[in-house]
């Protein structure tokens, strides 16, 4: 599987199928998207100009209830998600896990913004969204977490390698930092804060534009 980050929290998994998360400020016209999903509507996440430039006419976009309207513009198939359930596509299951924020405002639990645990050619990722450490997903079991480390609108970076250190997947890779907020050297913090028994990837680098 080849993980690309491009800017915020806008993944690209690409193996047996193509998959992007949140999609932001995407440069090219890739056009190869067997999926794309969508954590929540803020414009950081929700990107309609990144998304046509990734989608093709098999495309199917996943995303929770609050973009249920939105979405029908791009009149592909759709899949409207709630956290807490698990759902079956073509070679692919994943679980819409909840995101949201404990004390701050920015993200409340009754938005229905989500997550997404997924498995991909036998591997498992967590891709958190923008949330804090909730106590609800402490015991999610992952091979790789994309987790946003920038503070403000999530956890920050202290707050994501305590997570990070309890959940104890194989790799970590910190997300939705270097950009909008979080200066881009808290890669380096949260490399340093992270248990040795978990690897940490990086991929949004200083001097790097995606």
């Amino acid at each position: 599987m080849q993980i690309e980050v491009f800017t915020q929290s806008s993944i690209k998994l690409s193996g047996s199928k193509i998959i992007y998360f949140d999609p932001f400020k995407i440069d090219k016209e890739y056009h190869d998207a067997d999926y794309v999903f969508i954590t929540h509507d803020h414009y950081d996440h929700y990107d309609e100009e990144s998304i046509k430039k990734v989608i093709k006419k098999e495309t199917v976009i996943i995303a929770p209830k609050v973009l249920s309207e939105q979405i029908k513009k791009f009149n592909l198939e759709t899949l409207i998600v709630e956290p807490n359930h698990d759902y079956q596509l073509t070679n692919l299951t994943f679980t819409a896990l909840p995101a949201y924020n404990i004390d701050k405002k920015f993200h409340p639990k009754e938005a229905g913004y989500v997550g997404y645990l997924i498995t991909i050619d036998k591997t498992v990722y967590y891709i958190m969204g923008d949330t804090d450490a909730l106590e609800e997903n402490k015991n999610i079991k992952t091979d790789i977490c994309f987790i946003p480390i920038g503070g403000v609108y999530t956890m920050d970076v202290k707050e994501a390698a305590t997570y990070i250190n309890n959940l104890k997947p194989k790799k970590a890779i910190p997300i939705h930092y270097g950009s909008i907020v979080g200066d881009v050297n808290l890669k380096d913090e949260f490399k340093k804060l992270v248990n040795k028994e978990i690897e940490v990837e990086i991929y949004i680098k200083e001097g790097e534009e995606k």
